[in-house]
């Protein structure tokens, strides 16, 4: 770090000054990598803070940021915040009216948008919302259609006019922004309810991002190279993948999209990767879904490479010399099994994020047995993402790591959650009384989530506070333990767990496509498409089956006595996940009572929940 640097703004100064000429970001768009260097970064950033200058934007202003991963989405943060403007991150997936209702509460000045798709939304509400002076579209062609839309390119030949009549602008403005100052408020995808507005400060982030560069072996260099795929919309990404990544000097390669990522990957090949858990799931799935069209012979070697694999990711972990035998046997497993994986991921992958919610052990060992070692961390929104993370050399599966360096934190007596430190958010913008129930009365932020720490000072979490279910015999369930159990069975994509106040826990599901045909065509069970297997009563005995075990590893208590099955797969589209794939538990449970009514026979299920 330089001692100069006291924010991000500092830290984009002096690595374009560092690195020049040399790569920085690039884009896949339409198959065509689109690319930056260092000095084409800040220079195209300064363009744009001083674009929104010449439009009069002032320090403590806001803008938001509606459009999928671009460079303009980059140039678009570090230009606003380089003149002290506050960013407000939009998901392009929302709807018009949630659009309006960000734009309005958070006062934003301009809209940065992507394409034609996000101007209908917005045009939609514009008459909606008296304070947006000017929306700003990201392709040029699209840039039409109402007297506030101009285009990005129009943006930055304005800022760059204002850097010619004035080249030390932008720096000074830079320089004037402190660590109180609001950086990004970033609206947290509720379950039920308005979306809060976290605000996070330039010192949140800064702070982070020293803290999670104090965790030693560093995670990354400027000798690293990643290729993001998750939404910079998202806290993880934007923290811990854009800014992190611009403190060490890494070269980010942004995918394409989802279905182009393998192959973005082999082309880059990343040294590590940033994931949310139900990605890992997914590519774990799919592996095991070939494997058993492979022959009775191969998924023996599969099954005996996983059991080596595994045994030496135990080793790994709990610093154990690997005898010489076992190491000869991985060689053979890892050549076998493992390297298809890591080739599949590029062939450089070191390490790579499962943060969000616990991930169920079998997967995190299958990733480490390839030599990809799973760090698993703890944090959320108002924590500017990372409370928690394991290190490269010290992590135990099953928890999400220490507190990073300079965070506190405790468990209440009730189990929950405790957290202070200089990432944790100032409050709820403009709501005053949510931010004082967020906090304790000596100032810890509480976290909804229920952990303890182990003997060496990892942090487990055991579920969400709110997510607790409890049975009527009174028995605590912590549903996500089930859940991870089922959704690590290649049938199951999805699974959420429902007992709350009843004698006996059932589950909802959603149902691998591709597994349901192999398993049918297993049990020659004749079908046209697999939807045709969900109404299909040899098919739904199969299914039974795996739900029966499943529950041989639960206790009774905790084992699903029904389940129905979800035709439509849960998405963002449809409501029940949030943009990071987390189940909206609530969401789920009001759009599908009538088949949990089903499960429960005539007891009202907007009663059973009404408490939660």
């Amino acid at each position: 770090m330089e001692l100069s640097e006291k924010n991000m703004n500092d830290v984009f100064r002096n690595r374009a000054n560092k690195y020049g000429n040399r790569l920085a970001i690039e884009k896949k768009m339409g198959g065509v990598w689109q690319s930056a260097t260092w000095n084409e970064y800040y220079d195209r950033a300064r363009a744009v803070g001083l674009g929104l200058w010449s439009l009069g934007l002032r320090k403590g202003n806001m803008v938001s940021i509606l459009s999928e991963n671009r460079l303009e989405w980059l140039y678009a943060d570090m230009g606003s915040l380089g003149i002290g403007v506050c960013v407000i991150p939009v998901y392009p997936t929302l709807p018009s009216e949630d659009i309006e209702y960000i734009v309005n509460n958070s006062e934003s000045k301009v809209i940065v948008l992507e394409n034609k798709n996000q101007l209908k939304k917005v045009l939609e509400i514009v008459d909606k919302c008296p304070g947006l002076e000017k929306i700003i579209v990201m392709e040029e062609k699209d840039a039409a259609g109402h007297p506030k839309v101009m285009s990005f390119k129009d943006l930055m030949e304005l800022g760059r006019r204002k850097y010619s009549e004035d080249p030390t602008l932008f720096e000074k403005l830079s320089q004037e922004v402190t660590a109180d100052d609001l950086a990004t408020i970033v609206y947290t995808s509720g379950t039920t309810g308005l979306p809060k507005g976290a605000m996070i400060t330039h010192g949140n982030i800064f702070w982070v991002v020293q803290s999670l560069n104090a965790i030693k072996p560093p995670f990354a260099s400027d000798k690293d190279c990643t290729v993001p795929f998750l939404p910079l919309s998202h806290v993880f990404e934007r923290i811990a993948g854009h800014f992190y990544g611009m403190y060490c000097g890494i070269t980010s390669s942004y995918a394409e999209s989802i279905d182009t990522l393998l192959a973005d990957f082999e082309q880059k090949r990343p040294t590590m990767i940033l994931a949310v858990p139900r990605v890992c799931e997914k590519v774990y799935q799919k592996i095991m879904a070939q494997v058993k069209e492979q022959s009775p012979f191969k998924q023996k070697v599969f099954a005996w490479g996983q059991k080596v694999g595994s045994r030496i990711s135990e080793l790994r972990e709990k610093h154990k010399r690997i005898p010489l035998f076992l190491k000869l046997r991985y060689k053979i497993a890892y050549a076998a099994i493992f390297k298809k994986l890591q080739d599949k991921l590029g062939g450089r992958v070191t390490w790579m994020t499962a943060s969000g919610v616990p991930t169920a052990e079998e997967i995190i060992r299958f990733f480490n047995a390839a030599g990809i070692t799973v760090i698993q961390g703890y944090g959320m929104t108002e924590t500017t993402a990372p409370a928690t993370m394991q290190s490269l050399v010290d992590y135990r599966i099953g928890t999400t790591g220490k507190p990073i360096p300079g965070e506190d934190i405790k468990i209440a007596d009730d189990g929950e959650i405790l957290i202070k430190g200089g990432n944790v958010i100032k409050g709820y913008w403009k709501l005053p009384n949510e931010t004082r129930d967020a906090f304790t009365p000596d100032g810890y932020f509480m976290s909804g989530d229920i952990g303890m720490f182990d003997n060496d000072g990892n942090l487990l979490i055991t579920d969400r506070k709110k997510d607790l279910i409890i049975t009527s015999g009174g028995k605590n369930v912590a549903p996500q333990k089930i859940e991870n159990m089922f959704k690590s069975d290649p049938l199951f994509t999805q699974f959420i767990v429902i007992g709350e106040r009843k004698k006996y826990l059932t589950g909802l599901c959603n149902i691998n496509p591709e597994e349901a045909a192999l398993l049918a065509t297993e049990e020659n069970i004749t079908f046209n498409n697999p939807a045709e297997l969900l109404e299909n009563k040899k098919f739904l005995d199969i299914v039974q089956k795996h739900v029966d075990e499943r529950n041989s590893h639960l206790a009774k208590y905790e084992s699903i006595k029904s389940i129905r099955i979800v035709k439509n797969d849960f998405s963002q589209e449809g409501g029940e996940l949030t943009p990071s794939l987390k189940l909206k538990r609530k969401v789920v449970l009001q759009k599908y009572n009538d088949l949990i009514d089903d499960m429960y026979g005539k007891e009202a299920v907007d009663e059973l929940y009404a408490k939660k």
